[in-house]
């Protein structure tokens, strides 16, 4: 592979260097989402434990500091600033006196957890889109080389065309070794980021049912 690679010419060797570039990329962005879940979902769970436990929100309130990574701390905190906020105008009374204001607290909040947990995904399917076709591009320079090979020398030995072959087949794998990869992790964190907007929903509609039966 490697007596190859120094046999490709600068075109082959520019394309193996951007498929390199995509896939470190991916790979860094690969690790870092799957932490960035894999925090939430370890804080969520834990999360939820302390409010379904809890018998005040402003108990849950003060039991947030360990749990910033859980997506459903977003929500919770807006849904409760909206509470207060509605509270404090409520003349003294503990009462709340739109709770579709609450649920569109929480409904914003879901939409900028979703965008958190989402944050470099898309990466993941630029790559998968486009390596293989940059892998094309390097085939297709390949094969014209060894095209070009056989007119220069009039010589249809495989000594003489298995540069440009080479280069081809290598530009074909790394283009499929950039690409498959992310096309997988990027299909597991779309799966992962669905399940994490399930999880939302449920909490808001919880949270409203609580705010309901509590504040009204």
């Amino acid at each position: 592979m490697w007596t190859a690679f120094q046999d490709t010419g600068w075109v082959g060797r520019s394309v193996l260097a951007i498929l390199l570039l995509f896939s470190v990329i991916s790979w860094a962005v690969m690790l870092a989402v799957w932490q960035r879940f894999r925090r939430s979902q370890s804080a969520s769970r834990k999360f939820v434990s302390v409010f379904r436990k809890a018998k005040r929100l402003a108990d849950v309130q003060s039991a947030l500091g360990m749990l910033q990574h859980s997506s459903l701390v977003g929500l919770f905190r807006a849904g409760y600033a909206e509470i207060e906020a509605q509270i404090s105008h409520a003349e003294g009374r503990q009462t709340v006196k739109s709770l579709d204001s609450v649920e569109r607290s929480l409904m914003r909040a879901t939409r900028i957890e979703s965008a958190r947990l989402s944050r470099f995904v898309p990466f993941l399917a630029t790559t998968a889109a486009a390596t293989p076709f940059i892998g094309l591009f390097g085939t297709v320079w390949g094969i014209m080389d060894a095209f070009g090979t056989i007119g220069t020398t009039g010589s249809t030995s495989i000594t003489s065309v298995a540069p440009g072959i080479s280069e081809a087949l290598i530009n074909t794998a790394a283009g499929l070794f950039a690409a498959i990869p992310a096309l997988l992790a990027y299909n597991h964190f779309v799966q992962r980021l669905r399940q994490a907007r399930g999880e939302m929903e449920d909490f808001t509609l919880e949270f409203m049912n609580l705010t309901e039966r509590n504040f009204t």
